[in-house]
């Protein structure tokens, strides 16, 4: 077979494995076709992990986008972790629009999650910054457990943006997969778990300077991608699976209190009205 066609069947099956169990079901299939591990990696997403500064003590996320052989780098102290000498960083303008970056993010986070954890990567495109353009990733993981209906749970979103400048204007490529699972365990319901992922892609060209620069602009298409998803999310996934559910159980016997049930109750209570009238009058 192909290595093209191999690769074509692996994300296959892992499309159609329980998503709350992708990160067994990619370490089975890694150990099927090793030579293929860096690929599958950075095509399969997999829910992230935190990892704590050992310089700053922040938490920060890992990815595919911040590792370098074995070792992770932190968006904070710009160290790798295992230490790694030769690690990749981004230029020096690079970092230090990286370090606004986790700044602006973190407050983003704080503000519609009230939680979590949230971490930028940026990487300089072919040419140089300035030249050729950047790339970023923007992560958030949010995670809840013991929750009154949520036993656990977790958030994962992931922003992959690319930056193409040309004069004065610049053109944004998103692309945005975000992973949600909630399970429940009690006693009226029982164990069930419901997750899945959901990917949207976005593209903008628009002008940007000192007033308007490029965080503000990604910024932007972040914020009305995540609103189009967790409104989508909750009307597809939560809302349907409740209309289904509450299809198959019927909870008692007998007739329901709809529109046809209440208007026989009420033609009925009419005609007994008009029949003790009648009686009265003889």
């Amino acid at each position: 077979m192909a290595e093209k066609d191999l690769i074509s069947c692996a994300l296959s099956i892992m499309r159609r494995m329980p998503p709350n169990k992708i990160e067994h079901n990619l370490s089975g299939l890694l150990n099927l076709v090793p030579e293929h591990t860096d690929e599958l990696l950075q095509r399969v997403d997999q829910p992230l992990e935190e990892a704590t500064d050992a310089e700053t003590g922040l938490k920060y996320l890992l990815c595919d986008y911040n590792r370098d052989g074995d070792s992770y780098r932190s968006p904070w102290s710009n160290s790798y972790e295992p230490p790694l000498d030769d690690g990749f960083v981004p230029s020096a303008d690079l970092r230090q629009l990286e370090i606004e970056a986790n700044q602006l993010f973190d407050a983003y986070r704080e503000l519609y999650f009230e939680g979590g954890t949230s971490s930028v990567y940026l990487w300089d495109l072919e040419g140089g910054a300035g030249k050729g353009g950047f790339a970023g990733c923007f992560l958030i993981k949010k995670t809840v457990a013991g929750h009154r209906f949520v036993s656990d749970g977790a958030w994962d979103s992931i922003h992959v943006v690319e930056v193409a400048e040309d004069g004065t204007r610049a053109t944004y490529k998103l692309t945005t997969t975000v992973m949600l699972s909630m399970g429940v365990q009690q006693e009226q319901v029982g164990d069930s778990n419901l997750s899945g992922s959901l990917t949207r892609t976005a593209t903008k060209t628009c002008p940007f300077d000192d007033a308007k620069p490029h965080l503000a602009n990604v910024g932007t298409m972040i914020e009305d991608v995540e609103t189009d998803i967790r409104t989508y999310l909750d009307s597809l996934y939560i809302q349907k699976t409740r209309e289904v559910v509450s299809s198959i159980r019927k909870l008692h016997k007998g007739p329901t209190q709809g529109q046809p049930f209440t208007m026989n109750l009420n033609a009925a209570v009419l005609k007994h009205g008009q029949n003790r009238k009648i009686d009265s009058e003889t």
